[in-house]
């Protein structure tokens, strides 16, 4: 499982022009799937990035995590992370698991980071053409790959 973190001070997911999930202050988190990925990625992200100390404290040192800062989270599905763009100039997706597989995890991600950070988690839709705003406060991106665990 790959994933791009971004802290923000504002996020909104828009489908067919209606807001379906919208923050304040935290972290927007785009998730792609692969075939090989399992509980074990889940739980390894779910726990990375619910303690992932990217917030500033009393001093604006970042040392504060998401569940320390009471921040708010939402998940949107992005298989493009896994584009292989090595041969020319379209990329391919091969590696991004088919919906079967895929829907179930991302799920399963939602749930963990709910059971984690311990509120509800907003998410966009699997598979909809998403319109994804954001105030990237920082700004912060990190990426993860579980399969890369350095």
């Amino acid at each position: 499982m790959k994933v791009v973190i971004q802290r923000v001070s504002e996020a909104s997911v828009t489908i067919d022009s209606q807001i379906v999930a919208q923050i304040h202050q935290g972290l927007l988190i785009l998730v792609g799937i692969e075939s090989e990925d399992n509980l074990e990625d889940i739980n390894w992200l779910v726990s990375k990035i619910v303690y992932l100390r990217i917030f500033g404290d009393e001093m604006n040192v970042m040392n504060l995590s998401v569940k320390d800062s009471k921040g708010e989270i939402i998940v949107v599905s992005q298989f493009t992370l896994h584009a292989l763009t090595k041969k020319g100039n379209r990329p391919s997706y091969i590696k991004a698991a088919k919906p079967e597989i895929a829907i179930p995890m991302y799920e399963k991600f939602v749930q963990l980071l709910e059971l984690e950070l311990g509120k509800k988690i907003q998410t966009g839709q699997f598979g909809a053409d998403m319109k994804v705003a954001l105030v990237n406060n920082g700004p912060v991106t990190i990426i993860i790959d579980s399969k890369n665990k350095e």
